[in-house]
């Protein structure tokens, strides 16, 4: 039986929706509240028992690599206050959780090429894909969720979530046969669909499991060129063909970081949970309502 042991992060995105900070800093290190975008993710994959990460990067976000490097100054600062020990185990955190390899896109030309440049990180095994600017919050993390569901398949999994059908151009999207237990074969993919287009509002969240063999689909495609991308959806669509792929509903909430209202509003929803936040936000948030 094939196990999933690789996770690929990409990270690799120009951010243009939040310039101008995007110019230096990296979309994928925005706070949600104390921690970067990027961390939640990995701690996600932490949390589901993996600790192999290939980030794709482009050359330029060189903090990312700087963020999950020992910051030893630091540490001995917090070190040397024995009161603030709670904050140097949370830094210690980010150069520990994981085994970190890094991959280069040098032009944005799409998902599906950046995916490319990791292929021989991936080799030939099945490997899990995340999205930078997608966090999902649930108590069962979702990549543990579906790695279990991979298990029983043995196939493609996407994990999708409905959006309200007035957003549906903004996503990929699938047409399924019936969910059972929250799982479902898929029928079509579509990407960035017209509401006439569109087959369902099941749109695909920044979680995916994936065999190799989309990797050679992707590179006997036509490669893109200045100004094009190469879709994953597209590739999927022709694995479709030959190979059985599933919908996965999983259980969480998921906190798109794409847009800037979008961080906003997944800062505010963690905020809630936070011990350090939750009473004083809700107390705003009252107060404003009055």
């Amino acid at each position: 039986m094939k196990t999933v042991k690789k996770v690929v992060i990409l990270a690799a995105g120009l951010g243009t929706r939040f310039l101008p900070i995007t110019k230096s800093y990296p979309k994928e290190m925005l706070p949600l509240i104390d921690k970067p975008i990027l961390q939640y993710l990995v701690e996600e994959v932490v949390d589901s028992c993996l600790k192999d990460i290939v980030l794709v990067l482009s050359p330029e976000k060189r903090n990312i690599r700087n963020y999950f490097q020992k910051n030893r100054k630091l540490e001995y600062f917090l070190k040397k206050r024995r009161q603030k020990n709670f904050l140097l185990k949370e830094v210690e955190k980010t150069n520990r959780l994981v085994n970190l390899r890094y991959c280069y896109q040098k032009k944005p030309l799409g998902i599906g090429q950046a995916l490319l440049c990791a292929e021989k990180e991936i080799k030939n095994e099945p490997f899990a894909l995340f999205f930078a600017d997608d966090v999902i919050a649930s108590k069962t993390p979702c990549l543990k969720q579906m790695l279990k569901i991979y298990q029983k398949y043995q196939a493609t999994i996407l994990a999708v979530a409905q959006v309200p059908w007035k957003e549906v151009c903004h996503y990929g999207i699938v047409k399924i046969k019936k969910f059972q237990k929250r799982v479902s074969q898929v029928l079509d993919l579509v990407e960035k669909p017209t509401l006439k287009e569109a087959p369902s509002n099941l749109a695909i969240v920044g979680r995916y499991i994936l065999e190799p063999e989309i990797l050679k689909i992707l590179k006997d495609m036509k490669q893109p060129k200045e100004d094009e991308e190469l879709y994953l959806t597209d590739a999927l669509k022709i694995l479709l063909k030959k190979k059985p792929v599933y919908a996965y509903k999983y259980e969480g909430q998921w906190l798109s970081c794409g847009h800037k209202f979008d961080w906003l509003k997944a800062n505010i929803e963690l905020g809630l949970k936070h011990p350090e936040t939750k009473v004083d936000l809700r107390k705003y948030l009252r107060s404003q309502n009055n």
